[in-house]
């Protein structure tokens, strides 16, 4: 089996370093000359995309991938790999294509537990491109009956990207807002549900998040009391410093079901809290 991933990024390595025995080959974008050098150095073969120009050879190499992921984000023009590669990938004999979205589809619920039959309602600029992105993959689904499954993740974080960095840094912040929930994923969990999902092909939409919605000054209190270092102070979020882009996280609160993960993929997520997933890291070694 061949896989080429758009986008490697921190959620596809994930995935490509929990299958890469599966593989006889595999191929990846990036923008960056250098880390193209990195990827090729790991046994990755490289290729440059921008999202805006089509490459000969990408083309070349994707006509023989049984497999694909699409990390990319949208842009104003749509979604940049069915863009320039729409008819490639519509000639591949693929068993199967991954795209990764987001919970950010669903919008505000006021705290309420969605799931994927819950109508979306995005709010941001970035969650409307998403979900036009999502039905975009969909309806190439219907057309050329290649499977597509659409994986929705919370927020994502790991090995270099959790609590204890930003203490470490001194950037974390207690922000509360009252009754204000947040879902979030480990990454190895993103690349376990990936695996689950290559084994059973379907154009689905998947929910790859945790099993409890939390605050999210109560994740930092425990990185902190875990780690041994004083807790930030509480900040009022009404009163916080913010980037507008900050602020508009605050903005969507819910809790995101992944029963349907569990239920249809037989997945059994290996981090279901933050406190199995910040007690492993710790004793893993968090950077």
């Amino acid at each position: 089996m061949r896989l080429f991933v758009f986008g490697m990024g921190y959620s596809s390595r994930a995935f490509v370093e929990r299958t890469r025995e599966q593989w006889s080959w595999i191929g990846g974008t990036t923008r960056s000359p250098e880390k193209a050098d990195a990827l090729r150095a790991d046994g990755i073969e490289p290729f440059l995309f921008d999202g805006t120009e089509r490459s000969d050879a990408l083309a070349e190499a994707l006509a023989s991938a049984t497999h694909v992921l699409v990390s990319i984000a949208p842009g104003e023009h749509g979604d940049p790999v069915l863009a320039q590669y729409r008819v490639d990938l519509s000639a591949l004999v693929s068993k199967w294509i991954g795209y990764l979205s987001t919970v950010g589809v669903y919008g505000d619920h006021d705290g309420a537990w969605v799931d994927e039959e819950t109508p979306v309602k995005p709010v941001s600029e970035r969650s409307v491109r998403r979900v036009a992105a999502e039905n975009a993959w969909l309806a190439f689904s219907g057309e050329t009956g290649i499977p597509v499954g659409i994986f929705r993740l919370s927020g994502i974080y790991g090995p270099g990207r959790n609590a204890f960095v930003n203490l470490d840094k001194g950037t974390a912040r207690r922000l509360v807002k009252p009754g204000q929930v947040f879902n979030r994923i480990h990454v190895d969990d993103i690349a376990g549900a990936l695996e689950a999902a290559i084994a059973a092909p379907a154009t689905r939409l998947y929910n790859v998040t945790d099993d409890e919605p939390a605050p999210p000054q109560d994740v930092v209190e425990f990185a902190a009391r875990l780690m041994g270092v004083p807790c930030p102070p509480e900040t009022d979020f009404a009163t916080a410093d913010l980037s507008p882009m900050a602020r508009s996280f605050y903005g969507e609160n819910k809790r995101v079901s992944n029963a349907r993960v569990k239920q249809e993929l037989g997945y059994s997520f290996r981090h279901p809290t933050y406190r199995e997933a910040l007690t492993a890291l710790l004793e893993s070694g968090w950077r």
